[in-house]
């Protein structure tokens, strides 16, 4: 199968890992991974900060970059979930009834990649392995506005070596929220320190999710602390192998980054 990956804009400037480990899983899985070089941000942080009209050029430039691909993916949650219920909307309102139906298409074959290698490519075992306690965090928007449910816990579990421990008030928010954590700092500095307390309290050295930005925050947190626990996107975990481990040097590096 030919997929496309939507970068997302934290994965292009600061995470890079999560996108090239997506590209590796899809790769080993034995399908074509393509990146449409026109892409740009999804437009996302404009919709939720209150700027429609400027996030409409975004919308309508990131409906004509994904149209000619049959499956789209993209490493987060957050900007799947704008792709499939904000573009159609920000279009609608701004009197572009053909580009709300034409967003609504790729909307349709957008995919956060939990998704879609239980959905759509119909696996769980990646032939990953990962030699690590680990606590996986469930992202809002990806368990509230996607609904990915269980779909990442399946695909850790089937992650050879990887000790899956339960995180305490999993679905409690972690703080971030985007500009939220800035015009709220203080409010998010009290949910981070509970996110915080029940990451720690599981033991885990690895803290995963679906999402580079709830995982820049927990992560940020937890370096403060000197706690020892790294945060690690999913898709890092499940693009990781036993021959990427030699001697241990490849989990370790993916732990300290």
């Amino acid at each position: 199968m030919r997929i496309a990956l939507f970068v997302t804009c934290l994965a292009d400037t600061l995470f890079p890992e999560a996108a090239k480990a997506t590209v590796r899983l899809l790769e080993r899985l034995g399908h074509e991974v393509a990146f449409p070089p026109g892409q740009t941000c999804c437009g996302q942080m404009h919709v939720n900060t209150g700027y429609q009209a400027q996030a409409l050029p975004l919308v309508r430039r990131h409906t004509r970059v994904f149209d000619p691909y049959d499956v789209i993916v993209a490493p987060s949650g957050s900007c799947v979930g704008s792709v499939r219920h904000q573009h159609a909307t920000v279009a609608r309102r701004a009197g572009d009834v053909r580009l709300a139906a034409w967003a609504e298409s790729v909307a349709g074959r957008t995919y956060e990649l939990s998704e879609l290698l239980v959905d759509v490519l119909g696996v769980t075992d990646v032939g990953a392995y990962f030699p690590h306690r680990v606590t996986y965090h469930p992202t809002c928007h990806s368990l509230r506005m996607l609904r990915v449910a269980d779909r990442p816990l399946r695909l850790l579990r089937e992650v050879r070596g990887l000790d899956l421990v339960e995180l305490p008030a999993a679905e409690q928010c972690c703080g971030f929220g985007g500009t939220f954590a800035v015009k709220n700092a203080d409010t998010s500095t009290a949910m981070l320190a509970d996110k915080m307390r029940h990451v720690l309290s599981t033991g885990a050295e690895v803290c995963t999710a679906g999402d580079s930005s709830c995982l820049m925050h927990i992560g940020g947190g937890l370096s403060r602390l000197r706690s020892g626990v790294r945060t690690v996107h999913l898709a890092e975990i499940l693009a990781s192998t036993e021959r990427d481990d030699t001697m241990g040097e490849r989990a370790e590096l993916v732990v300290r980054s």
